[in-house]
């Protein structure tokens, strides 16, 4: 793990403290993500974010700098979306994204 990605996975654990008690880290995708009531909904994957979105908001998501969707085998993965190292490169943008992500895992987690 490079040292861009620790400091990813150390700020996002200190971001997603409101919701301690529903979160579980596994190693998935090649990286490290966090699942929210073991939805996973956000985490890294060479120093690029990963977050599950829900359909409704792909598109527009989709349209914001730095954002592409998640493409491991040559398509893209239903409703996750990779964020380059600019599209968080603040505290307050870091907690917009996990905000979506934790918006996905409540919705399919009912």
């Amino acid at each position: 793990m490079t040292p861009n990605s620790e400091d990813l996975i150390r700020r996002l654990k200190v971001a997603l403290l409101p919701w301690t008690a529903h979160i579980t880290e596994k190693k998935m995708f090649g990286g490290y993500c966090f699942l929210y009531k073991s939805k996973m909904c956000v985490g890294e994957t060479k120093e690029r974010l990963m977050v599950r979105v829900i359909s409704e908001k792909m598109e527009g998501t989709l349209r914001q700098p730095h954002v592409t969707p998640m493409n491991f085998t040559g398509k893209p993965t239903k409703e996750f979306i990779f964020v380059a190292s600019e599209g968080y490169n603040t505290e307050e943008k870091l907690q917009q994204w996990i905000e979506l992500g934790i918006e996905h895992a409540e919705r399919t987690s009912k």
